[in-house]
């Protein structure tokens, strides 16, 4: 009958560490300039490199903030504010931030809403200003331009991401359109409920359902609800996620591993 696919965008078609790296560090020095006044060239670059390793962390851009700021107090134990910076490591936030997240939301008083705003902002004016250096610092990864562009399936994109920056991206770096109405993006409601609501549209009816994700814990909250039990379930080995990650997620039976050259040969 055919094939329907819900993709995940950062870390399933596009390597964006390094923008959301950059975009994190301008956005806390706004948040926290006090805090930052002190952060150097040098400083920052190690943030960056610090952000490659703990990306699969983050479910939303605006937790970057917070992981940046966390990696400063454990720096420079002078502006230790939060409880959990003493003594914790890079390795320790990669394990434990579930757990770490709300205590320094909490601790530092801050709001959810108000981060992620002023992440867009961040973002919106470095493409305001230098669409060039934005784009550069994000990459496609290879075969997936001509595996959205000649695919024979339904595919639908399913991200926590801004909708205009996911679309921005494919456009420019891709070279593909995806249509508004096939675009559910930060802002649409949790990917579980988007999952839902696609399976149930009548012109769904009969396809073969497929969820590419790269992090682990998206695919277990799929998996708590028998609702969605005719998904199939990705785990990318290029995405952002770790190689316990995907150990655990090839001993579930629900979850299949994929690689990305059998990925872009699905989808076509």
């Amino acid at each position: 009958m055919g094939n329907l696919y819900a993709l995940d965008f950062d870390g399933v078609l596009c390597d964006s560490v390094g923008e959301t790296a950059i975009s994190c560090v301008k956005a806390a020095k706004l948040r926290w300039p006090e805090v930052f006044a002190t952060v150097d060239s040098a400083l920052e670059d190690w943030f960056v490199d610090q952000m490659r390793i703990l990306r699969p962390v983050v479910e939303t851009g605006y937790e970057t903030l917070l992981i940046v700021r966390l990696l400063l107090e454990i720096k420079n134990p002078s502006l230790r504010t939060s409880s959990v910076a003493n003594g914790l490591t890079v390795e320790g936030i990669l394990e434990n931030w579930f757990n770490i997240l709300p205590v320094v939301m909490k601790e530092w008083n801050e709001n959810k809403e108000e981060l992620i705003n002023l992440f867009d902002v961040v973002r919106d004016e470095w493409v305001e200003n230098d669409v060039a250096a934005w784009l550069g610092a994000n990459r496609i990864f290879p075969g997936v331009p001509d595996a959205l562009k000649f695919s024979s399936s339904e595919v639908y994109i399913v991200t926590t991401k801004r909708g205009r920056f996911a679309d921005l991206l494919l456009r420019e770096l891709a070279g593909v359109t995806i249509p508004p109405e096939r675009l559910y993006a930060l802002g649409s409601g949790p990917k579980v409920e988007t999952l839902k609501m696609l399976q149930k549209r009548p012109e769904h009816q009969g396809l073969t359902l497929h969820f590419v994700e790269d992090r682990l814990a998206t695919l277990k909250n799929v998996i708590k609800d028998p609702e969605l039990n005719a998904w199939n379930l990705y785990l990318v080995d290029w995405g952002y996620n770790t190689q316990k990650d995907r150990e655990e997620a090839a001993a579930h039976s629900r979850i299949q591993l994929l690689q990305l050259s059998d990925f872009t040969t699905k989808l076509k």
